[in-house]
């Protein structure tokens, strides 16, 4: 299949070196709650809800704590007022950057995610204006040294439950799903007991941006930064070549 994905090594590798394990927790228990919202606490019945509780088990969230949270959700639906908004914008030398968030409170998100672009030297444009540069796609990482299936064995599992792409990287596997697949190709590997790095639902680069001058290297780090360290910001995209 595809051969070298700068992607998957540059996410496994944060992942790797990424200990704040509770505000992953806490941004997915989030994602849960807007997810029984919107379409009821039975994962079965509700795909969001399903693709939300496999990126927590890929984060190895414990299944206790999935279900405490979707039975919270489900309990106190009044009580979730979250709404999804998504930025677009621009960083240093061009380099695009989409920031999905979850608020109870617009305007304080829009005010805090303007500042992360300002800060760095960067710009939010319009809805739209980077998006195009990004495919939506389901995307599971695999950490080779946690996996005992062969490569051509874990391709063919991926491959026969719906996978788009394969690709065996330096430290890892990536699988790529259409949006829809992603569910049914997890469960797959499940079932073949094959431990995930990380698995969700993504914007994945068509192109690189290459950042050679410390300046700009330095303002996108502020920008990206800024964006993680915001509670209501939920994922950051771009493509920023590290």
């Amino acid at each position: 299949m595809s051969g070298h994905s700068k992607f998957a090594n540059i996410k496994h590798k944060k992942e790797k070196n990424d200990s704040a394990k509770g505000k992953i927790f806490t941004r997915i228990g989030r994602e849960i709650a807007v997810a029984v919202k919107e379409g009821g606490p039975d994962p079965n019945n509700n795909s969001k809800l399903k693709d939300v509780v496999a990126k927590a088990k890929a984060n190895n969230m414990p299944n206790d704590t999935i279900d405490r949270s979707i039975k919270k959700a489900a309990g106190d639906l009044g009580a979730v007022n979250y709404e999804s908004v998504t930025y677009e914008g621009y960083g240093p030398k061009g380099t695009a950057i989409i920031v999905e968030a979850l608020t109870d409170n617009k305007n304080r998100t829009a005010a805090n995610i303007r500042n992360a672009f300002t800060k760095g030297y960067g710009n939010v444009g319009t809805p739209g204006c980077v998006s195009f540069m990004f495919d939506k796609k389901g995307q599971i990482i695999i950490d080779k040294e946690e996996c005992e299936m062969d490569a051509d064995e874990l391709m063919m599992v991926a491959l026969d439950a719906g996978a788009e792409d394969f690709s065996d990287e330096e430290d890892s596997y990536e699988i790529i799903t259409a949006p829809d697949d992603f569910s049914k190709v997890l469960e797959a590997l499940e079932a073949a007991k094959v431990p995930m790095l990380e698995a969700d639902v993504t914007m994945i680069p068509q192109t690189w941006v290459e950042l050679t001058d410390e300046t700009d290297i330095k303002n996108i780090n502020k920008t990206l930064d800024l964006l993680d360290d915001d509670d209501d910001v939920q994922n950051v995209y771009h493509n920023w070549d590290e």
